[in-house]
């Protein structure tokens, strides 16, 4: 298996701001929504998170896997700016109380098309909080372990995933315990939570700060073959629960009662008899 790629070990992507405008992902979303910015092959910022998103899926995923786009959220409307110079405070604050180092990483965030489109546009709400798995609060997986995030993702109409890439602020994490239903921090020494404070693969922020310490930076929409063989896994079409539950909500209560690991395992097994 290729070696991860962090984004975090490279050079200042998200200081870079080429590309075009592009439209939102949703067709009839007005101006107020914002935009994005598509970002072309050979692009630094472009090519950086591409390579990080394959190497995290693993060879047997990547191969088969197609990156369609990436597209970077614009700071031009009056939301999205007001959303970026808040990060910005919040991060020079968090860098005086922790000794310099605000401890900012970046965070797949995975959903539906329509929960994507909402979150760049509006921020997250109470609808994205986690409930169980290692806290109460928005879960969002490092970096490198894309391949957890991109399971989670819901197809949409044309058989396209959609990420969400964010800046992260964690400031002094604590290990949340798997199943824990602690939904703050236990002490004012603590800011947010992992799951592993050695090698963390989930970050979770605590709802009270989700518009504050997370900002939707990039858009990657990707499909691959494979990911959709392991979601026909489940209850088939007819069944009640497909009317009831959307997919990337099903992966979330499994991550819950099976946990990471597991869930990581079941993967490669599958994997393997393909």
């Amino acid at each position: 298996m290729a070696a991860q790629v962090e984004i975090e070990d490279q050079s200042s992507v998200t200081e870079l701001d080429n590309g075009e405008i592009f439209d939102p992902l949703s067709d009839d979303a007005d101006s107020s929504s914002g935009s994005t910015i598509l970002l072309g092959q050979g692009n630094q910022e472009h090519d950086v998170i591409k390579a990080c998103f394959l190497s995290g899926l693993g060879a047997a995923f990547a191969g088969d896997t197609t990156v369609a786009s990436v597209r970077k959220n614009s700071t031009e409307g009056i939301a999205t700016r007001a959303r970026y110079v808040a990060f910005r405070i919040f991060t020079e604050a968090m860098a005086r109380k922790n000794g310099g180092d605000p401890n900012v990483k970046y965070g797949w965030y995975a959903g539906s098309r329509e929960e994507i489109e909402g979150i760049v546009s509006y921020g997250f709400s109470s609808r994205e909080i986690d409930d169980g798995s290692h806290g109460i609060g928005i879960h969002l997986v490092a970096s490198k372990c894309s391949l957890f995030a991109a399971v989670g993702a819901e197809p949409d109409g044309e058989g396209v995933r959609h990420l969400i890439l964010c800046r992260v602020l964690l400031g002094k994490p604590e290990q949340i315990a798997s199943g824990s239903k602690q939904s703050h921090p236990s002490s004012s020494e603590f800011d947010s939570g992992v799951d592993d404070l050695q090698n963390p693969s989930k970050y979770v922020v605590w709802s009270s700060n989700m518009n504050s310490y997370i900002l939707p930076s990039y858009i990657l929409s990707f499909r691959s073959p494979r990911l959709r063989v392991i979601g026909r896994g489940g209850p088939p079409p007819s069944s009640p629960w497909k009317r009831k539950i959307q997919r990337y909500q099903l992966v979330r209560m499994m991550r819950q009662v099976a946990g990471d690991d597991l869930l990581a395992q079941i993967i490669r097994n599958h994997r393997d008899r393909v």
